[in-house]
């Protein structure tokens, strides 16, 4: 893909929560640090961290005022830290970004001329797959050219620190406060107001895959999409239940040719 160039005159606002994140908050905010796309705010929501998270934060802060840290005073979760960034922001668009995860260099650069080549009010990308010691595992997540809310449904194909939404035309979209799988619900949102959602073609953001991470844990996860059904969408107890059944072969029979092995 070929980067158009784009003025700078668009804000981007980057939500990162954050929450003993002593480990991988350094290289991920330096990853924002080291985008080619200058016009942008980090939001770091400190869930009541108890290491050295927002030490390092500061230091940053001390060194780069576009980084802004704002210090929850009770563990709520990654829902409502997300909220409190997004109603902080002060961005065109709204970026998100988990405190483990990296972008490449010219992720908003190649991602903002997308969205405006193609006058579109939300995207996400593709984005590869690295270990706790940051080593790419050689697994790219790719995700379909077109996705429907009914796809979505079934198989989040989004990941979190790919999706860039317009603030402009969308507005400020509420996150729900559920603490997990909230990312899920939000992209379930932003399509029922638009019907579709296209990638980037291409890998611009890497997630970390960590041994105790929820996604990384398969019957952990179907209880948490069991409560997506159940408690965000109000159904009753079969409905959800058949819902997960749909979820399950999707996630293990269609998403599955979308990952590429390096």
């Amino acid at each position: 893909m070929k980067i158009k160039l784009i003025k700078m005159d668009d804000l981007v606002s980057i939500i990162t929560p954050t929450y003993n994140s002593e480990e991988y908050i350094f290289a991920t905010i330096q990853s924002v640090q080291n985008q080619t796309y200058t016009n942008w705010e980090l939001l770091i929501i400190d869930d009541c961290s108890t290491d050295k998270t927002i030490e390092i934060i500061f230091n940053l802060i001390k060194l780069d005022s576009r980084i802004k840290l704002v210090a929850l005073t009770e563990n709520k979760g990654t829902g409502i830290a997300r909220n409190t960034g997004v109603s902080n922001s002060k961005g065109s668009y709204i970026s998100f970004l988990d405190s483990d995860d990296l972008w490449k260099p010219n992720k908003l650069e190649k991602q903002l001329s997308f969205m405006k080549e193609n006058h579109l009010p939300f995207t996400f990308s593709f984005y590869e797959c690295i270990d706790e010691e940051g080593i790419n595992l050689k697994i790219r997540k790719e995700a379909p050219s077109l996705i429907t809310y009914e796809k979505l449904f079934f198989c989040n194909y989004i990941g979190n620190s790919t999706a860039i939404y317009d603030a402009r035309i969308l507005g400020r979209v509420p996150i729900d406060k559920i603490r997990k799988r909230q990312d899920w619900m939000l992209w379930l949102t932003i399509l029922k107001k638009i019907k579709t959602v296209k990638p980037v073609p291409e890998v611009l953001a890497y997630y970390r895959v960590r041994k105790n991470s929820i996604s990384s844990s398969k019957i952990e996860l179907l209880k948490f999409n069991f409560n997506v059904y159940n408690k965000f969408h109000k159904m009753n107890f079969f409905t959800s239940l058949r819902c997960v059944i749909i979820f399950i072969f999707t996630q293990f029979v269609i998403k599955p040719s979308y990952t590429k092995k390096l």
